[in-house]
């Protein structure tokens, strides 16, 4: 029997031993603020620099990158997700790499090295890819180890190359700021809506959706912190293979006793609405909303219709990672940070 314990949520002890996990994510907004003002320097030079002729990101928001930038990049732009890189990067060419000790980043970093090719890279300034990617042709922007914030100041930096739209740095800090407030473990669970979902996924499997590009790649993320704390099948998918899981899924005995008939857990489904998905997107949303409720499956919502791309991103982002927190601290599970995301 899964032991979730709702009081933990509201226990100022238990509360104070989670800060660790907790107050990073509290504070990503100011750290964002604090890290692009100490690259301002970096920045200015990328704005003189000319256009690559193509793109071509590692590390492990190289896809956010291209989600964001690649409807309306002028040149190509590509994430690669292997060692190595492509035999046509070449000088003209400009790899970017985020990760600190991520091994497709360092080892494409030593090869574009190696290649003369220029390089953009964010990460610690003693860490092993800054010391891998040092030459003459490369562009490093100290950052934290934090994975969102490399990944916005990276796009501002590109922005900055002629790459991509302008990112407004203060409303994406802004936008942590907010969810950081809303979701403030100084809130019951009747004014906070990430204890709210912890608490509706307590003892579910939970199947995470989102309708537009963005949302699909925050839905990723937050299965991968759902999964870190609650240790069970997370999934993360499109409507054609969650339509399938929700459709197994027997309906609930009325009859049966709680304290005495164990039964498996049943899924959860997690919407993620940024307002950006196309007509596609609302009609299979409601597809698995209507199945979820023939079934009797449990609908958490995470929206978010103000800011742009961006911000709604992290919006939505941020929002699912502090439910994954508390979905944690209810388990009683070992309380961390969530995988460079805190």
């Amino acid at each position: 029997m899964i032991d979730f314990d709702d009081a933990r949520l509201e226990d100022p002890a238990v509360l104070n031993a989670a800060d660790q996990l907790l107050r990073p994510m509290a504070e990503a907004g100011a750290r964002l603020r604090r890290e692009r003002l100490k690259i301002e320097d970096q920045l200015a030079v990328l704005s003189r620099e000319p256009l690559p002729r193509a793109v071509i990101a590692f590390g492990p928001e190289s896809r956010l990158l291209r989600a964001i930038l690649e409807p309306a990049c002028p040149v190509p732009f590509v994430a690669w997700p292997r060692l190595g890189l492509p035999t046509w990067v070449g000088p003209l060419d400009l790899v970017v790499a985020m990760g600190a000790t991520n091994p497709v980043a360092l080892a494409a970093a030593g090869e574009a090295v190696r290649r003369g090719s220029r390089l953009l890279v964010a990460c610690p300034a003693d860490s092993s890819l800054a010391m891998t990617s040092a030459s003459r042709a490369t562009t490093l922007l100290p950052t934290s180890a934090d994975l969102l914030t490399c990944a916005v100041l990276v796009l501002d930096g590109l922005h900055r190359l002629g790459i991509g739209q302008r990112i407004d740095i203060e409303a994406v800090a802004d936008a942590m700021d907010l969810a950081a407030s809303e979701c403030s473990a100084l809130l019951d669970i009747s004014a906070n809506p990430a204890k709210h979902i912890a608490l509706e996924l307590a003892e579910a499997k939970p199947l995470v959706w989102g309708g537009s590009i963005l949302a699909a790649r925050a839905s990723r993320r937050i299965a991968e912190a759902l999964r870190a704390a609650c240790g069970r099948v997370v999934l993360a998918a499109d409507a054609g293979a969650i339509l399938p899981l929700l459709g197994a899924v027997p309906l609930r005995d009325v009859f049966a006793d709680p304290f005495e008939d164990v039964q498996e857990c049943r899924p959860g489904l997690v919407v993620l609405d940024d307002g950006l998905g196309d007509e596609l997107a609302e009609a299979e949303q409601q597809s698995l909303v209507d199945q979820a409720l023939r079934c009797g499956v449990l609908v958490s919502r995470i929206d978010c219709s103000a800011g742009d791309r961006v911000t709604r991103y992290v919006t939505l982002l941020h929002h699912g990672l502090f439910a994954a927190a508390y979905l944690r601290i209810g388990l009683d599970n070992q309380v961390g940070s969530q995988d460079g995301y805190s």
